[in-house]
């Protein structure tokens, strides 16, 4: 492979280049010690590479960064990292890069100018995802037992039941896109199956981290008193079926309607890019 030139494919390197355009640089309080030799953006757009190339072992990516000096110039990388430093900078990255997506919600928000007919509206929901190896069942894990005959067992994942999946062992997607005029996404965070879906909202509310548009439309499970008291303290509507008439329809319904067009959109689409119907590897990092 060329030095001079990148043999990744153009659409690649042009993702990178448009996630480097739209990051934004944020305040981060360090950690006592040695300041970091490389960015937080530099190893988010490698994990940009890592997931478009499905490529995510610490080895193959330093392998990857030697022998392409372009592509490790376009990351922001003047060295190439050691195969340790790259897996230990990944598995820490998700808050950094939740961090980023709700910075940058909070920034379409404000910039999205609402007209005298729609108004700024989002949608929000959740989905399961199977962790990779074998079942650890609740009881053992209850008790801190792994049977000797399991191996690679994923430790962080949780069990959950899902109305049309049944019980499930593994992770949880929670994700905020705007309505009109494109699902985009605002708010995002991966959390261990067991946490629900209506606490991780209100928790992600109250810390200021989930933007608020005047209306945001959610299935049943985010339709809790509390959560929809909440949210129209912070000046927005929060729309699921238990505010929505049982008996007749009315334009709420209609309403309600879009979030099927956007927020199930989204979700797939994100499947189909990354690939997301498992989990590549083990621990809410994968």
């Amino acid at each position: 492979m060329s030095n001079q030139q990148s043999q990744l494919p153009d659409h690649l390197l042009l993702l990178v280049q448009q996630v480097k355009a739209h990051y934004l640089e944020l305040e981060v309080i360090g950690k006592p010690g040695r300041p970091r030799t490389y960015t937080a953006l530099s190893f988010l757009l490698l994990a940009v590479v890592a997931v478009t190339l499905r490529t995510f072992k610490g080895l193959e990516l330093r392998r990857l960064l030697e022998k392409d000096s372009y592509l490790r110039r376009e990351l922001g990388f003047e060295t190439v990292p050691h195969r340790r430093t790259i897996e230990r900078r990944l598995n820490s990255l998700q808050p950094e890069a939740e961090t980023q997506v709700a910075a940058l919600g909070q920034r379409i928000v404000a910039e999205v100018e609402p007209s005298a007919e729609v108004q700024v509206a989002s949608a929000i929901d959740g989905r399961m995802y199977k962790s990779r190896g074998p079942l650890w069942h609740h009881k053992q894990r209850k008790q801190g037992i792994i049977p000797l005959h399991l191996r690679n067992v994923d430790t962080q994942s949780r069990w959950s039941k899902s109305g049309y999946r049944g019980w499930v062992q593994g992770y949880r997607l929670l994700l905020q896109t705007l309505l009109l005029p494109a699902p985009i996404p605002l708010f995002a965070t991966w959390q261990p199956n067991n946490l629900y879906e209506e606490h991780l909202a209100l928790e992600a509310l109250r810390a200021s981290r989930m933007p608020v548009t005047s209306l945001l439309l959610g299935d049943t499970s985010f339709g809790s008193p509390e959560l929809v008291s909440a949210y129209a303290e912070r000046g927005g509507w929060l729309l699921t079926p238990k505010q929505l008439p049982p008996s007749y329809r009315t334009w709420k319904h209609d309403l309600f309607a879009l979030r099927k067009e956007t927020i199930e959109l989204l979700f797939q689409r994100i499947m189909q890019a990354v690939g997301l119907q498992g989990l590549s590897d083990e621990g809410l990092t994968s």
